[in-house]
């Protein structure tokens, strides 16, 4: 192999997050990029947590209904091993993996291959989500995405529970979440505190 072939080839490792409310197209935007590093041949494995079976159990879906084949694992250590031949990682809804994710992404990192994480940056009471700030700190590039307010039209980014449900986790739909602006935000949670 010449070098020209040789660094083409080469995946530099790193982290990029893809982050932003519910329905601001991150596992669209995910998938986007694992297929572009799949057409530069390059190896390509995704995961999402096991309790995500909104859409698929066994592919990553976003909101309009784009698929990529993906491995449903119960713990983020799963990663290490199964990622091991292959060059680029995505991972979606990442603020439901364990505490040992950042770790165990870091590390996958150090070997030298590229990392995508898609997640949450904020819970439904607009705090940063469980490791989703770490994650963002370790990383070499994040993309904060934004959708559409549903009650002004306005750039969204916070995720809004319908329901008065107080855990954190809770897999959910647009009949459970509304992406607001941060106007719209404060003025539901007002209501509704």
């Amino acid at each position: 192999m010449s070098t020209s072939e040789n660094s083409q080839n080469k995946t530099n490792g790193g982290i990029e997050v893809i982050c932003g409310s519910m329905f601001s197209g991150k596992t669209k935007e995910l998938i986007f990029r694992l297929i572009n590093a799949q057409q530069t041949d390059k190896r390509v494995i995704c995961f999402k947590p096991e309790i995500d079976t909104r859409y698929d159990k066994y592919n990553i879906v976003s909101h309009d209904n784009k698929k990529f084949e993906s491995l449903s694992i119960k713990k983020s250590n799963d990663i290490l091993n199964l990622s091991k031949n292959y060059d680029v990682i995505g991972i979606d809804e990442f603020q439901f993996f364990d505490e040992d994710a950042v770790k165990v992404c870091s590390h996958v990192a150090n070997t030298g291959k590229k990392i995508i994480i898609a997640g949450l940056d904020m819970d439904f009471l607009g705090r940063p989500f469980n490791f989703m700030p770490s994650m963002m700190a370790l990383s070499e590039k994040i993309t904060k995405l934004h959708a559409i307010c549903d009650d002004c039209s306005c750039e969204a980014n916070h995720t809004f529970r319908k329901n008065k449900k107080k855990e954190l986790v809770q897999i959910g739909e647009k009949s459970d979440y509304l992406a607001l602006c941060r106007t719209c935000f404060n003025k539901r949670t007002q209501i509704n505190g």
